[in-house]
């Protein structure tokens, strides 16, 4: 029997064909799929095609085609079953076949327990279609509606590219009452929610209900997305005072509070801007637009975070890592602004393994398959800002800096005086025009937007993955005597 689902999906309002930025259904796919009752499970009845909890189909969404996965609480539960994970699977992999980007909404209890195995099975079956789909360099998004929970949530929807959540949905791998159950009480109103999950960068962004299909469109390019919010306290323009020829004293420019960092160049670069969320503002991404073009942005901001100086933590770098790894996976260029005094290196971010997530995010730059552009704005220091500043071409502005330490530091290694930090930075080749006739960077950059825009294109247009590794080879190269 083949089940026209069309009606199903036009009877709610906020799939039908006709409403405000709704996509057009082209094709539902496997309406006629029905399971039955594997575990002969008393009082269970195998629900009627239509209203089984997932629904799939081609459509369009603006002007761009895309593979829609559809699964709602409303029907079953949303739970995963046989034919839930089939369907699933089936989109993922036509998807790959037809070259499309995957949307997806999403509420879901988690598996369907009357199916045992069965239903457990398809959160590895999904996610195996979700690798597939991957490794095409196809890109996928999911709105999470209320509840989000369970296996279906600890599989495919947990794996899409990027995520938004709708306000104050339930969000989380156990619901409520699974939590009560298992720890002898409830979670506190704080835990399992959409804001919760923002904060610790689970989800992406929080996003109204009726504006879930902007932010799906934008999220996959079929839309141009707003550009970067910044605070109203953040800087405006440029630094526009004069570039000190002292080395120390370029230094301590470039650390004034009211210099612009990686979050205010990232604003004034790009014309549109899709967050990739993580928990430490030290470090922000997104998907972005540059005069048309689409590429994935890392910015170090010297103005968030909650450390001293902001210092990145891991998982300030576990962002950049995602965000370069996606960037290489869609075949996107990636430009990072680098403006940091170093990472972190309390004793917490020793623990979490600070010097771990800074090589992997140099394996992460030195495996991206994109061309890559950074982009120094301020202080370039140590290990924490090389992390982001592997890239196939190096640019810096004439106001900032880069070096292999900050000389308070090296100071008191050095010397074990931190006052001697003047004379060191002036030892330590830390200025642009020094860096670039040695060769470590391409091009030093007035602090112009237009310009530095200008430059920043050019050299998105013109690098070729690879770069990076030939330019710091010749580098060493000269160093090193016959």
């Amino acid at each position: 029997m083949t089940t026209d689902i069309s009606a199903a999906f036009a009877q709610e309002e906020r799939y039908a064909p006709g409403s405000v930025d709704a996509p057009q259904i082209l094709e539902e796919w496997d309406g006629e799929l029905l399971s039955h009752d594997p575990l002969d499970f008393d009082g269970y009845r195998v629900p009627d095609a239509a209203d089984e909890s997932a629904r799939t189909a081609r459509v369009r969404l603006r002007d761009t085609e895309a593979v829609w996965i559809d699964i709602d609480f409303r029907r079953q539960g949303g739970t995963m079953g046989s034919v839930a994970g089939e369907r699933i699977v089936r989109a993922f992999d036509r998807a790959v076949a037809l070259g499309l980007p995957v949307v997806e909404t999403v509420s879901s209890g988690g598996a369907r327990l009357q199916e045992g195995m069965v239903s457990l099975v398809q959160m590895a079956r999904t996610s195996s279609a979700v690798a597939r789909h991957r490794s095409a360099g196809l890109q996928s998004a999911a709105y999470l509606r209320s509840p989000s929970t369970g296996g279906v949530f600890a599989s495919w929807a947990s794996l899409a590219d990027v995520r938004a959540a709708e306000p104050a949905a339930i969000v989380g791998f156990g619901g409520p009452r699974v939590v009560a159950q298992v720890t002898g009480e409830l979670p506190p109103k704080t835990s399992h929610t959409a804001e919760s999950a923002l904060v610790a960068g689970l989800v992406d962004a929080i996003v109204p209900l009726d504006e879930q299909w902007d932010w799906l469109a934008a999220a996959i390019g079929a839309a141009t997305a707003p550009g970067v919010e910044l605070p109203l306290d953040r800087v405006r323009v440029p630094d526009s005072s004069p570039v000190p020829a002292d080395d120390y004293e370029l230094l301590v420019r470039c650390r004034a509070a009211a210099r612009a960092s990686g979050m205010e160049w990232a604003a004034w670069l790009t014309d549109s801007w899709v967050e990739i969320k993580g928990s430490d503002p030290a470090i922000r991404a997104g998907l972005a637009t540059i005069d048309g073009r689409r590429v994935v942005v890392v910015a170090m901001d010297r103005h968030a975070g909650s450390r001293p100086k902001f210092l990145p933590s891991p998982a300030a770098f576990r962002l950049a890592q995602r965000a370069i790894d996606l960037s290489g996976r869609l075949g996107l260029p990636l430009l990072t602004l680098v403006d940091t005094p170093g990472a972190d290196p309390s004793p917490s971010s020793e623990a979490d393994g600070i010097a771990g997530e800074i090589a992997r995010t140099l394996l992460s730059m030195a495996d991206c398959r994109s061309a890559t552009v950074s982009l120094t704005v301020g202080e370039g220091g140590s290990g924490g800002a090389m992390a982001l500043a592997h890239t196939d071409r190096m640019l810096m502005l004439e106001g900032s800096v880069f070096s292999v330490i900050g000389p308070e530091a090296g100071a008191t290694i050095l010397h074990r005086d931190a006052t001697r930090a003047p004379e060191l930075a002036r030892k330590l080749g830390i200025v642009p025009q020094r860096l670039l006739a040695m060769g470590v960077v391409d091009v030093v950059l007035p602090e112009d937007v237009t310009t530095v825009r200008q430059a920043v294109s050019r050299a998105i247009a013109e690098a070729s993955p690879g770069e990076r590794d030939a330019r710091i080879d010749e580098l060493t190269s000269r160093a090193l005597t016959a």
